[in-house]
């Protein structure tokens, strides 16, 4: 009962409390439990039976002891309040204001765990998003209403990646503006920092809303931190008809910290210690992106997680895969050759690419352009391995301008300045031009009259 406060706990373990359950009691319930001293501190229900219920306390439980301690059911489950007022806000993980000012003025709360989307309710994402990066835009084009991680490791730029996306991201032949929505679990004060500055010298913090579980706050909280961002993003999108980049850093962080609360409730492991439904809960999470009927606005999602020890077969970029529309990844051997960005042009995908592009989207040539890119890519990666063994002066003329055009690909092409920001035409006429180190024959992707009206006559090598 809302209001009534229950004396005694049956067990306390770390950041888990056992109470005695009342009738009315549900699963993602919102709790009070005071010590002794009347100190309040907020849990939610992670697990009920007939008689208890398992909390999950977002703070310390030091302090609580079995008899003094008392607990309130608040009857509700984890709310947000929602309203324009968010823009240029920044609050920790649960939603609280951390920038020195009150509560946002609104009366309207929303339940942070999402209500569940009709799939006949979405429409299907065509909107091309030019992010001004070739290696995105060229041969991975992130479309509006996509989810599209990074896959990167520890120490790679893809704070820098994110916040060049972020600073340069428009839609095409529109003056419609993108609001932000960024997310942070368990990430450094630094890197904090480093986005707040990034939103602050490109004049679009007033069109952010930041959300921040700092490596320092209590782990419990990173579970909660993306379901607050993306509970603002949908109110910003489907119902003030805005469109919302949300940004989520980082997904490792948010997956260690569910497996912490997993092994707590002592629940049985699955691959490499993490629970069995972290597909599910991850999916909870990404499904909430997209356009839906009868609203304008969208959200499109760029989650970032670094792939331990680089492995991207790891649960974690795994299962993310699955239920995302691609992936951005980034190559530790390309980033100590100085290259920014360091996208590895073959793992790299974007599974809406090809309805959001062609002619009055991008370019009539981009999707032969982008395809003959990746082939001729493909064999550089063959070439590059034989020349290991037999030495490049060994391999035949072809081949070496194989090995030239990838050089040009990677230095050129892939690689870019952090503020350098080119149009989806500079993109295609740079990929033209670096095709061009190759035999007309060899680009057998695109058709003739393409080539005519494309490829650099000067430059163009024949046989």
């Amino acid at each position: 009962m809302k209001g009534v406060e229950y004396k005694g706990l049956s067990q306390v373990d770390g950041p888990i409390v056992v109470a005695q359950r009342t009738p009315d009691s549900f699963y993602d319930e919102v709790v009070y439990v005071r010590d002794k001293f009347g100190e309040k501190k907020t849990g939610r229900i992670i697990d009920i039976n007939e008689k208890n219920a398992v909390v999950q306390v977002f703070g310390s439980t030091t302090g609580l002891d079995l008899e003094d301690t008392t607990v309130e059911f608040l009857d509700k489950p984890m709310e947000l309040r929602v309203g324009r007022g968010l823009l240029g806000r920044i609050f920790n993980g649960l939603g609280e204001p951390i920038d020195g000012y009150p509560e946002i003025i609104s009366s309207k709360k929303i339940n942070v765990n999402g209500n569940p989307i009709n799939p006949y309710a979405r429409v299907y994402p065509r909107d091309f998003i030019q992010t001004g990066i070739s290696s995105i835009d060229g041969m991975n084009t992130l479309i509006r209403g996509q989810k599209l991680p990074i896959f990167s490791g520890n120490g790679l730029p893809h704070n820098k990646l994110a916040a060049q996306i972020i600073r340069q991201a428009k839609i095409r032949n529109s003056d419609e503006e993108f609001v932000m929505v960024f997310a942070g679990m368990g990430i450094k004060y630094d890197v904090a920092q480093f986005f707040k500055n990034t939103f602050e010298e490109s004049g679009v913090l007033s069109r952010v809303v930041m959300f921040e579980s700092l490596a320092d706050a209590p782990s419990i909280e990173r579970i909660i931190t993306p379901r607050c961002a993306l509970t603002a993003a949908e109110y910003l999108a489907f119902e003030c008809n805005m469109h919302v980049l949300v940004v989520m850093t980082d997904m490792t962080n948010y997956c260690e910290a569910l497996r912490e609360i997993s092994t707590t409730r002592g629940e049985v492991p699955g691959r490499k210690g993490y629970p069995g439904y972290l597909y599910s809960n991850l999916a909870e999470l990404y499904e909430r992106a997209g356009k839906i009927l009868g609203s304008t606005g969208s959200i499109t999602q760029i989650p970032i997680l670094t792939m331990p020890n680089d492995d991207i077969s790891h649960p974690i970029p795994d299962l993310t895969g699955y239920i995302t529309e691609g992936q951005i990844v980034l190559d530790r051997e390309l980033s100590q050759k100085g290259m920014y960005p360091p996208v590895s042009g073959l793992p790299s995908l974007s599974r809406l690419m090809k309805d959001g592009i062609g002619k009055g989207m991008t370019r009539e040539d981009h999707a032969a352009v982008s395809s003959q890119l990746f082939a001729s890519y493909s064999k550089v990666k063959n070439i590059r391995n034989l020349a290991a063994i037999i030495g490049e002066e060994e391999l035949s003329d072809l081949d070496k301008l194989y090995l030239k055009f990838g050089n040009e690909l990677e230095g050129k092409f892939f690689t870019q300045g952090e503020y350098e920001d080119r149009s989806i035409e500079e993109t295609l006429d740079l990929g033209w031009k670096i095709l061009s180190i190759l035999p007309r024959d060899e680009l057998y992707r695109i058709k003739d009259d393409m080539l005519d009206q494309y490829l650099p006559k000067e430059e163009s090598v024949t046989d």
